[in-house]
C-alpha cells in the first residue's frame, strides 16, 4: 500500500479523508515510546518528520524540547496545533514533504519519524534528507510498521483490492526491515540500533467495531472501498478480508475484553561526523 501518487497535493487529499485522528489516538504509546527511546531532552532542537497529527511531535514538545513538526497535509498537523494551544506548548508546524525537506543542512539536534516518512515513495531520497537535516553527531530515530507483522499482512490485504503502487515507489514496511534500513542509511548513520518492539492499541471492542473504525476514518481504507464501489461482489471480498485480519489481530481473551497488539521496528542512530 501507498499514497496514490507522488505529489504532495495528492498525498494532502489522501490522508484528509476520514479522520486520521481518530486512528492515532489507537496508537498514542507510540511516540511517547519514541521520544523516550530518543532520549529527548530540555532545550533541544526536534524536527519530526511526516507528524501528522503530532503523535511523536506533543510527547517532544512535553519534553521540553525545541520541536518543529513538518507534513504534506496541514489540516493533519492543525489538529495537533490545536491540542498544543491548549497546553501552551510551543511547536513549528511546517508544511513539507520528508523527500525534499524545507530545513538547512544539520538544522537539528534529533529527527524523528513516527509512522510518517516511511510513507514516502522515494525511500533512498527520503533518508539521505533525514541525516542531511541533522547535525553530524545528532540522533535519528523511528518508529516503522515491518513487513512481517501484522500492520504489514494489513497493507497485503490492502493491495489485493487496490491498484498498483505508481512505478518507482517503494512499499512503506520495508522501512521495518532491519536490512534495508541499514542499506538506506548506509554510511551516513553511525552506531544504528534497529529493535522489534510493540504497541497495544488503545481499543478493547470487537474485530468487527474495529473494521467499522477503519472503514469511516482510516484513508487507506476508504480510499480502497471507493475504487470498488458499486461492485457488490469485490466489497464483499474486502469486507471478508478485513474482518479475517481482525480476528487475527485480537489476542485478547475469550469474552473479551479484545486486545490487539501491533509490532513495529524501532531505529535509533547517530548521524556519522564525518
Amino acid at each position: 500500500m501507498t499514497t496514490p501518487d507522488k505529489s504532495a497535493s495528492a498525498a494532502q487529499q489522501f490522508w484528509t479523508l476520514g479522520d486520521y485522528a481518530r486512528i492515532t489516538e489507537l496508537l498514542s504509546d507510540l511516540g511517547q515510546d519514541l521520544v523516550a527511546a530518543a532520549g529527548i531532552r530540555a532545550g533541544q532542537r526536534v524536527l519530526d518528520v511526516g507528524a501528522g497529527t503530532g503523535n511523536a511531535t506533543l510527547p517532544a514538545a512535553r519534553a521540553g524540547a525545541e520541536v518543529t513538526a513538518t507534513d504534506v497535509t496541514p489540516r493533519l498537523m492543525e489538529i495537533g496545533a490545536r491540542v498544543a494551544q491548549a497546553e501552551n506548548l510551543q511547536i513549528h508546524w511546517v508544511e513539507g514533504d520528508a523527500q525534499a525537506l524545507p530545513f538547512d543542512d544539520g538544522e537539528f539536534d534529533v529527527v524523528l519519524s513516527c509512522i510518517g516518512a516511511m510513507f514516502a515513495p522515494d525511500h533512498a531520497v527520503t533518508a539521505r534528507e533525514l541525516l542531511r537535516v541533522c547535525r553530524p553527531g545528532g540522533r535519528l530515530a523511528m518508529a516503522n510498521w515491518p513487513p512481517g507483522g501484522a500492520v504489514g499482512h494489513f497493507f497485503k490485504v490492502l493491495a489485493k483490492h487496490t491498484p498498483p503502487p505508481p512505478s518507482g515507489a517503494h512499499p512503506p514496511a520495508a522501512w521495518g526491515d532491519p536490512k534495508h534500513v541499514a542499506r538506506l542509511l548506509g554510511a551516513g548513520c553511525a552506531d544504528l540500533v534497529t529493535a522489534t518492539r510493540a504497541v497495544t492499541a488503545r481499543f478493547d471492542q470487537s474485530p468487527e467495531q474495529l473494521i467499522a473504525l477503519y472503514k469511516a476514518h482510516f484513508a487507506p481504507v476508504i480510499a480502497a472501498y471507493a475504487g470498488i464501489a458499486g461492485d457488490a461482489e469485490r466489497t464483499a471480498a474486502l469486507d471478508a478480508d478485513l474482518l479475517a485480519f481482525a480476528r487475527a489481530a485480537d489476542s485478547g481473551p475469550e469474552g473479551g475484553p479484545n486486545r490487539y497488539v501491533f509490532e513495529y521496528l524501532q531505529v535509533i542512530g547517530s548521524r556519522a561526523t564525518r
